[in-house]
């Protein structure tokens, strides 16, 4: 997997790239980073990206040109383009499912905003999907695309110690609810202890009692869910 990321800021990477399991994968060669600077496509003396917008208002508004410029070239760099991903608070909000889309591709490209966002024609032209962590704003696309990827690369063969549990996760496909409660040493600690039934050794007790509590945990926190599985059984009914 290959991930591009565009940034105005590309420092705030250097520190990401280097830690934990994601350095991990890069080094075992699973993973591929590259960061690109938008300013290296600016074409004026002051490399300059952004400007005042026309009709007014508060902000500046990030130029055309040196994004789609920087991404024609960038495209050009990979045995295929990829899939052309901006960072955006009007885009579709990720959520699990989608991050095991993108898992399933080879190439994602991502264009991180900033200030008041893109000039409109930026859109227009290259046509990327807009995607979004969640009805906030961010001060900038980074956070966000560091988001895509740490999830993505969970997904990736090789990348976890124990595949299985990038598929018991919370919202993850072999569990679209969340995640029941985890134990570990000590059994006792200040008054409370580890539930008996993960401690008999019986895996269909334990199996059953972990569904049980998914379960619950998901009728107290999100709702919504168990609604979303009981349309998506109905959708595959008919």
């Amino acid at each position: 997997m290959r991930f591009d990321v565009l940034t105005l800021f590309p420092e705030i990477f250097t520190g990401y790239l280097g830690e934990s399991l994601l350095n991990k994968a890069i080094g075992k060669e699973l993973v591929q980073a590259h960061v690109h600077n938008l300013r290296d496509w600016a074409n004026d003396k002051h490399n300059r990206v952004d400007d005042r917008p026309f009709g007014g208002g508060p902000g500046m508004v990030i130029r055309v040109q040196p994004v789609v410029e920087a991404i024609e070239k960038i495209q050009t760099e990979g045995e295929q383009p990829g899939r052309l991903i901006l960072l955006s608070p009007q885009g579709r909000t990720l959520d699990q499912p989608l991050v095991e889309e993108f898992a399933q591709e080879s190439r994602l490209t991502m264009i991180c905003g900033r200030y008041e966002g893109f000039d409109q024609r930026v859109i227009d032209l290259l046509q990327p999907e807009e995607i979004s962590l969640g009805d906030f704003i961010l001060n900038g696309g980074e956070v966000a695309a560091m988001a895509i990827i740490d999830t993505v690369i969970r997904l990736i063969p090789g990348v976890l110690g124990d595949e299985q549990s990038a598929v018991d996760d919370s919202f993850s496909e072999g569990n679209r609810l969340l995640e029941f409660p985890q134990y570990t040493r000590p059994r006792e600690y200040r008054g409370l202890s580890v539930p008996e039934v993960l401690l008999g050794g019986n895996h269909q007790e334990i199996l059953t009692w972990r569904k049980q509590q998914s379960l619950e945990k998901t009728k107290a926190r999100r709702a919504d869910l168990l609604d979303q599985q009981s349309d998506d059984a109905d959708q595959n009914r008919r």
